[in-house]
């Protein structure tokens, strides 16, 4: 299959995910088509991302709000802060990207996480197996990049590995520990991962201006945004 016999479908209105007064709709690829990392590399570069098995895009009446974003890994430079935060634990931090495989501990920091950060909503009273649905895929080359702290698992950032970069799917840590900024240092590590493997790109998903919690993105500069159907750069 080549992308321009890919399927396209789009859902009806539904309740915004990050703006409470809005609605929103979105755009999925046929769920049936048989998807490789080819096609996937593609659909990243047209601002789709990935929900296990789904690949979707936002295509909402009257809003562009939720905006593509990708840093270019070899231009990136962490700034004062990004810096102090991951030279403050790198000496105690150990990495390991493993096998997307169930891990109890692994779930259990997720179900803690979801606790903690998402009350209530969409993705509270998930299960073993709705967990491994949302992050994983059977046709991509995904890693659960495994940070540990002084020996204490402290957070998981799962990653997708692509033809001409990473994608930063998902990152779930220890609500405990957020001092630390392991959000933080999960980019930064997977900033460097992709520059360590000659890939171009960290895809980050959408940066959402006016939504707190999507609007630290822009932070990773120099850093790129698609904006009608073309990325350009944004430096500062």
């Amino acid at each position: 299959m080549n992308a321009g016999q890919l399927k396209l479908f789009i859902t009806p209105p539904h309740p915004c995910s990050y703006f409470g007064d809005r609605q929103a709709a979105t755009l999925f690829a046929d769920p049936a088509a048989p998807f490789d990392m080819r096609i996937y590399q593609w659909l990243i570069d047209q601002g789709f991302r990935r929900s296990g098995e789904h690949i979707y895009r936002p295509n909402c009446d009257g809003c562009s709000d939720c905006i593509p974003l990708r840093v270019p890994v070899r231009n990136w430079r962490p700034d004062r802060s990004q810096r102090r935060i991951w030279n403050r634990s790198a000496a105690r931090i150990e990495v390991r990207a493993l096998a997307p495989r169930f891990d109890p501990s692994h779930y259990s920091l997720y179900a803690g996480y979801i606790a903690s950060r998402h009350p209530g909503g969409d993705m509270a009273g998930n299960t073993p197996e709705s967990y491994l649905r949302f992050l994983t895929a059977k046709w991509c080359t995904t890693r659960f990049v495994e940070f540990r702290l002084d020996g204490r698992l402290l957070g998981i950032a799962v990653t997708d590995y692509l033809p001409r970069g990473l994608s930063a799917v998902y990152t779930f840590f220890d609500p405990e520990q957020e001092a630390i900024s392991p959000g933080v240092i999960s980019i930064i590590w997977q900033i460097r991962q992709a520059e360590a493997l000659g890939l171009e790109w960290l895809y980050l998903g959408y940066w959402i201006p006016g939504c707190r919690k999507m609007a630290y993105k822009n932070r990773y500069r120099p850093f790129e945004v698609l904006v009608e159907g073309s990325w350009r750069e944004e430096i500062g």
